[in-house]
C-alpha cells in the first residue's frame, strides 16, 4: 500500500521500498513507496531483504534509473540524484566551571549620576569599569536613586478550587438468597426464593420461536453439570416504586443469578464464534464482572428455539424474552417485600462531577451487526426486556448514558459472540472501568457513550464520525474506547480512536487482541492500548468471561490515560504478542497499588480441563 507525504515524513529514516511496479525514469514520490510498518513481517518471512536500501528521505525527488517490480528495495544503483542527508552535529556539553568558595568581599559603594542626558555608573571594584548610558530626553540633570529595598508585593488571593458536585445517586438494597425451590407461587420467604411450578409453559407461549424451555436450579454442589452454551448471566434486580434506571433505589438478590442457555431444534448451539457447552465448572471464569461467583445458585434456563434461527436476531431475542418472563415474576415478588430486616446490605453509588479535574468519557462499542449481534438499551427494569430499544434498530448511533445507568442495568446483552470475550449483562452491572473511573478523584467522568458496531463498513464510519463529533462537543481531555469480541468490530474500534485522536484528545483503546484477536487495522492514534487477554495461549478459548475487561485492565487503562493526558511518552509495542509486557506494566502499577499484581495472577489461572487444554494449547 502506497504512503502519503505525511507518512513519508514520519518515516523519513526508514528504508525505501517500492509499493508497486515502477517504470524507469520516473521521479520517486511518496505514492511510489511501501508502508514501512509491514517490513518486519516481510523480512521475517524472507520476502524482503533491506540490506543496502536507501532511506525514504534520500530517494524522494530522485530518479529511478530502471523499471523495478513491487517490493524492490531502492539501493544506490537504482537511484540517480539521491539526496545527501547531512548528519546532525553532536554538540558536546560544556563542562560547568566549578564554583570556587572565597571570602566575602566588603560591599562596594555603587555611585550613579546623570548629567546632560547621560547616565554614568562607576563601580570601584575590579578594573574600575565605567558605564555610560543615555537617559531621558529633556537634557536636564538627574540623579538616579536606588531604593534601599524593593516594595513587598502582596500575595495574590488563592483561587478556590470548585467543589465536587453530586448529580445523581443510586441506592442498592441487597437481599440474601440461600435456597431456591419450586412451589405453587413465585415468592420470597426469608432467604428462600420459590419459583412457580408451570411457569415454563407461559414462557414458551410468550414467544413463537421458542419450542421448549426447562428450568434447572444449579447449586454449588452441582457445578460439574453439563450445560448447553451460556448465552447470558444476569443479576436479579428490580426498581422500587416509580424509580427509573440510573436513579432512586434498586432491590437486588444476592447469592443467585439468572443464566440463559440454549440450542435450536437441531441441537445447534445458539452461538457464533465459539460456544461454551460442557461442564459448567470447566467453562466459567469465576468471579469475573460478567460471570457467576463461586457459591452462587444459578436459575438456568435451557431454551430450544426454531431450527435455523440460532444465527438470526429473532432467535436469540426470543430465548432471552422467554427467560425474562420468569425473571420478571421474581422481580414482582422482590418488589412486594415489606420486611426491611431482610435487607442484608445497603450501598449507594454517586455520580460526582469534579470541575477543574481532567474531564474524561468512556466509549463502549457494543455489537450491532445484525444476525444475533444485538443489545437492548434502557429497559424499564434492570437488565430487563420491556421498554428497551435494540441498538441495531436505533441505527447503532452513539447513545449517551450516565455511569449510574450502566451500573443499574441499562444494557441487556443479547450478543452470542465467543464466550471468552463477550460482556454478559452482568458485566455492565459490575462494569469495572466505569467503577474505577467513577471513583477516581483525579478525573471528572462526564458520561458513557454506547455505540453499535454495524456490519457494513460505510455504516461503521458513519457512526464512528458521530462518536467523534459527540466527544468533541463534550470538550473532554481524555477518552477510553472499549470493545468486546474481535475481528470485524475492530474496524470501527480503530475508527473511533482515530476520530477522537484527530481532535487532539488523548485516547486509550481496550480490546481482546493477543494472538487470535490481533488487530487487522490501525492508525497513528492507536498508541495507547490495553489488551484484555488473559488466556494462556492468547486465543478465544471458549471459557466464559476469560478475556473480558476486568478490574486490573481498568487500573492499567486509567493509569495510561492519565500519563497520556500529562504528555508522557508510551513505548511502541512489540511486533508480536508478548504476555510479559502486560505483566511488567502490572508490576509497575502495583508499586503503588499492592493488590493489583495479585489480582492479575488470580485472573490468569484458568479452570480448564486437561482435554480442553490439549485442544487449545
Amino acid at each position: 500500500m502506497s504512503i502519503t507525504a505525511e507518512t513519508a515524513k514520519e518515516h523519513a529514516k526508514d528504508p525505501a521500498v517500492l509499493c508497486c511496479r515502477a517504470e524507469g525514469g520516473i521521479t520517486i514520490q511518496a505514492a511510489n513507496l511501501e508502508d514501512p510498518a509491514i517490513f518486519d513481517d516481510l523480512v521475517d518471512s524472507g520476502l524482503l531483504n533491506l540490506e543496502g536500501a536507501l532511506t525514504i528521505e534520500q530517494v524522494l525527488g530522485a530518479t529511478l534509473v530502471k523499471t523495478c517490480d513491487s517490493l524492490t528495495p531502492l539501493t544506490a544503483d537504482l537511484v540517480e540524484g539521491a539526496n545527501v542527508v547531512a548528519e546532525a552535529p553532536v554538540e558536546e556539553e560544556e563542562e560547568a566551571a566549578p564554583v570556587e568558595a572565597s571570602a566575602a568581599a566588603p560591599a562596594q559603594v555603587c555611585q550613579a549620576s546623570a548629567a546632560s542626558g547621560i547616565l554614568k555608573i562607576h563601580i570601584g571594584e575590579g578594573k574600575d569599569i565605567n558605564i555610560e548610558l543615555p537617559v531621558g530626553f529633556n537634557g536636564g540633570a538627574a540623579v538616579a536613586e536606588v531604593p534601599a529595598q524593593l516594595p513587598v508585593q502582596e500575595a495574590a488571593p488563592a483561587v478556590k478550587e470548585p467543589e465536587p458536585k453530586v448529580v445523581r445517586s443510586v441506592t442498592r438494597k441487597h437481599y440474601k438468597i440461600t435456597e431456591v425451590k419450586r412451589g405453587p407461587e413465585t415468592k420470597i420467604e426469608g432467604t428462600t426464593l420459590y419459583i412457580r411450578e408451570g411457569i415454563e409453559e407461559e414462557a414458551v407461549a410468550s414467544q413463537e420461536l421458542v419450542h421448549s424451555l426447562k428450568i434447572d436450579i444449579i447449586t454449588p454442589d452441582m457445578y460439574h453439570t453439563y450445560s448447553e452454551t451460556i448465552m447470558d448471566v444476569q443479576p436479579i434486580a428490580a426498581k422500587e416504586g416509580d424509580d427509573e434506571i440510573g436513579s432512586g433505589t434498586t432491590r437486588v438478590l444476592d447469592g443467585v443469578v439468572m443464566m440463559v442457555t440454549g440450542t435450536d431444534d437441531n441441537g445447534v448451539q445458539i452461538g457464533e464464534f465459539g460456544s461454551s457447552e460442557g461442564y459448567l465448572d470447566e467453562n466459567i471464569m469465576w468471579n469475573r464482572p460478567g460471570a457467576p461467583d463461586k457459591g452462587e445458585i444459578f436459575i438456568k434456563t435451557e431454551v430450544v428455539i426454531k431450527e435455523g434461527t440460532n444465527m438470526e436476531r429473532p432467535g436469540p431475542l426470543a430465548a432471552h424474552t422467554a427467560t425474562d418472563v420468569i425473571t420478571q415474576e421474581i422481580r414482582v415478588a422482590l418488589k412486594a417485600l415489606e420486611d426491611e430486616s431482610l435487607v442484608v446490605n445497603t450501598e449507594t453509588f454517586e455520580q460526582v462531577r469534579r470541575p477543574g479535574k481532567k474531564k474524561v468519557v468512556i466509549v463502549k462499542e457494543i455489537m450491532g451487526q445484525g444476525a444475533m449481534h444485538d443489545n437492548l438499551i434502557l429497559p424499564v427494569e434492570p437488565v430487563g426486556v420491556l421498554g428497551a430499544k435494540p441498538n441495531v434498530d436505533l441505527g447503532n448511533v452513539p447513545v449517551m448514558v450516565s455511569p449510574l445507568e450502566v451500573l443499574d442495568g441499562c444494557i441487556h446483552a443479547l450478543t452470542c459472540i465467543g464466550p471468552a470475550s463477550k460482556e454478559m449483562s452482568r458485566h455492565y452491572w459490575r462494569e469495572p472501568l466505569v467503577t474505577e473511573v467513577l471513583h477516581d478523584e483525579e478525573v471528572d467522568l462526564c458520561g458513557v457513550i454506547f455505540v453499535g458496531s454495524p456490519q457494513i463498513n460505510a455504516e461503521k464510519f458513519y457512526v464512528s464520525k458521530r462518536v467523534g463529533m459527540m466527544v468533541e462537543a463534550l470538550d473532554v481531555d481524555g477518552a477510553f474506547v472499549t470493545t468486546e469480541g474481535f475481528g470485524n468490530n475492530h474496524i470501527d474500534f480503530a475508527s473511533h480512536i482515530e476520530q477522537i485522536g484527530m481532535r487532539g484528545i488523548s485516547v486509550v483503546g481496550m480490546s481482546f487482541c493477543a494472538v487470535q484477536g490481533a488487530l487487522v487495522v490501525g492508525n497513528k492514534y492507536m498508541t495507547h492500548m490495553i489488551d484484555n487477554n488473559k488466556s494462556e495461549s492468547g486465543i478465544e478459548n471458549e471459557v466464559l468471561a476469560c478475556n473480558t475487561l476486568c478490574k486490573e485492565d481498568a487500573v492499567r487503562a486509567l493509569a495510561m490515560l492519565k500519563a497520556a493526558m500529562a504528555g508522557e511518552e508510551v513505548k511502541k509495542p512489540e511486533r508480536k504478542w508478548n504476555p510479559n509486557v502486560k505483566t511488567t506494566n502490572v508490576e509497575l502499577i502495583s508499586e503503588t497499588m499492592d493488590d493489583t499484581l495479585e489480582l492479575v495472577k488470580n485472573e490468569q489461572s484458568l479452570p480448564m480441563s486437561q482435554k480442553r487444554k490439549e485442544k487449545y494449547d
